[in-house]
């Protein structure tokens, strides 16, 4: 059911900025969080449809749209929400930058929990406020929170920025840790910006939507995406929740002054589709992905790397702690890319809690991880 597509000729970010990005030809680009994987066939049979239609102008965000959403979220994740909470945006990155400008000022501390996606730290410090940074605390091969840091840091923040589930690390926040984060939040009326772009892909787990807490609903903003689920990334289409009139209205006057807010013809066909007809190849996915998973913890467990894989409970992306290699973060970088030619993402680029670590991207075949495990045994060989 699921093999890798040739990408070639796609314009896709993964193959045509790998060059310019690691410096040389021949690698497996194993890095932009986007998969090599088809989007289901319903996704693809709405967008030739909407695309046999000759004219592709300005779109308006119909009733479906809205009524997909609020019915995922009922059948996902068992939390009703109202369709006026559903503000439609560009992507979760831009938001975050809208949040911060509708919800903080220049100086304003903003939490953050590193290792973490870097758009997150540079959104913050591109917009000249203060970056507070609760460093996620690696014990047993897991990550937790450090929450006496956690809540000395909030005493000085007006907003914290949560990734859940959390990219890179791959953790499920449970119910108590985010009970927590939320106590504390309230005490010190910090408002809470929630990144749940892939809280679908959870595997053993439960994922908990922010806004699915009675005490957080009007003090946070929880945004999502069908992009990471079903692999539609580039059609720039995902929304943010906001149950809180006014901060609501905050949220969409920053918006509206970015002038980013047209919607997307083929996005919202995507969305749309994705949502009403797409959940069962999403639970194939799932089971597909996490075999992949489990090959590649296997194949370096089963070798003699100085190299551990962390627990993934979401996300398509493997943490690797390469700390045991005694390298500088330069050689490991140097190693991964001149020696066995793959091309993955730096842990530095995460902050400082990710020196020694990198980032894999196993959304693609089974046979594509097959060949970066051999190129990765085969480097390790001649080196040693």
């Amino acid at each position: 059911m699921f093999e890798a597509v040739e990408r070639k000729g796609t314009y896709a970010v993964k193959l045509d900025e790998t060059k310019k990005k690691f410096g040389m030809d021949g690698l497996l680009p194993l890095w932009v969080a986007d998969m090599d994987l088809a989007s289901p066939e319903c996704v693809q049979t709405a967008m030739q449809k909407r695309a046999a239609h000759p004219i592709y102008g300005y779109t308006v965000y119909p009733q479906r749209y809205y009524d997909a959403i609020r019915e995922w979220m009922h059948k996902r994740f068992d939390w009703e929400i109202e369709e006026e909470w559903i503000v439609p945006c560009y992507g979760v990155v831009p938001s975050i930058n809208f949040a911060i400008e509708a919800y903080s000022k220049e100086g304003d501390g903003i939490l953050i929990q590193t290792p973490l996606y870097p758009p997150f730290a540079s959104s913050v410090k591109h917009r000249n406020r203060t970056l507070l940074d609760n460093t996620l605390i690696y014990e047993n091969n897991a990550y937790y929170i450090d929450f006496e840091d956690f809540e000395k840091k909030a005493k000085d923040a007006v907003l914290f920025l949560l990734c859940s589930p959390h990219n890179p690390t791959g953790r499920v926040w449970n119910k108590d840790e985010l009970e927590r984060m939320v106590e504390i939040c309230t005490m010190y009326n910090v408002l809470i910006i929630s990144d749940e772009i892939h809280a679908d892909i959870v595997y053993t787990k439960t994922h908990h939507i922010l806004g699915s807490f009675e005490k957080a609903r009007n003090r946070c903003i929880i945004l999502n995406a069908p992009s990471k689920t079903f692999n539609v990334a580039g059609l720039n289409t995902s929304y943010a929740i906001i149950p809180d009139k006014k901060l609501r209205k905050a949220y969409n006057i920053e918006q509206q002054r970015s002038g980013i807010t047209n919607g997307n013809p083929f996005g919202i066909e995507a969305l749309i589709s994705a949502y009403e007809e797409g959940e069962a190849w999403l639970g194939e996915l799932k089971k597909y992905l996490e075999a992949n998973i489990t090959y590649v913890s296997s194949f370096i467990e089963a070798h003699p790397f100085p190299i551990r894989t962390i627990s993934t409970e979401a996300t398509f992306l493997m943490w690797l702690d390469c700390r045991g290699c005694g390298v500088s973060q330069e050689v490991l970088v140097d190693f991964f890319v001149h020696h066995a030619r793959l091309g993955l993402n730096d842990g530095l680029s995460f902050g400082q809690a990710g020196k020694g670590f990198m980032r894999l991207n196993i959304g693609t075949s089974k046979e594509v991880l097959e060949e970066a495990m051999q190129r990765l045994s085969c480097a390790y060989k001649e080196k040693i």
